[in-house]
């Protein structure tokens, strides 16, 4: 594959929305959450009551913490779309690649927004359909077979704790320099 096969590539905003759009109504949803505990806290303070004051913040903290672990699970999505569409631009659609994005539907959004960015996207819907996974397989494998995987190092490390990856081609310049 080279930069003149590609399809009109997005900006860094649409992909990155892409990547993550299901991550961005969880997160809009802890914002509310976040916001309507804040005022629950509030009222309990006025109460008095100690068992309530303590439910509502425990139930503030739980949103409000949540909030950073779904911006940290948006990085690392995105983070794995820059390694997803790397490596299908290098070695074009393989199940090799695809198989290390199967693990959660956050992963293969990752994976299909790569590789409809390449026009890859029926190779990667075939192989999902192959594998027997559907849009509504929402729950990560892992937790299913792990249930104490909160506790496990890989939970965190795949999930928010991402590395870095920097992209070995700029695409959006590369078919800018070409037109």
């Amino acid at each position: 594959m080279n930069f003149h096969d590609l399809p009109k590539q997005p900006s860094i905003f649409l992909s990155y929305w892409n990547v993550g759009k299901l991550l961005y109504g969880a997160l809009l949803l802890f914002i509310i959450e976040t916001l309507f505990y804040y005022v629950k806290f509030n009222e309990s303070l006025i109460d008095g009551n100690w068992y309530i004051i303590l439910f509502w913040l425990w139930c503030l903290l739980f949103s409000f913490i949540h909030m950073f672990l779904v911006m940290a699970d948006i990085w690392s999505r995105f983070q794995n779309y820059k390694r997803a569409k790397d490596q299908i631009f290098q070695h074009g659609f393989k199940t090799k690649i695809a198989i290390n994005y199967t693990g959660s539907k956050c992963q293969r959004m990752a994976l299909m927004a790569a590789a409809k960015e390449l026009g890859m996207d029926k190779e990667v819907q075939r192989f999902y359909e192959k594998l027997g996974i559907g849009w509504y397989h929402f729950i990560p494998k892992f937790m299913l077979k792990d249930p104490l995987f909160f506790f496990r190092s890989y939970f965190w490390s795949r999930t928010f704790l991402e590395r870095y990856y920097a992209p070995k081609f700029d695409f959006r310049n590369q078919q800018k320099a070409l037109s």
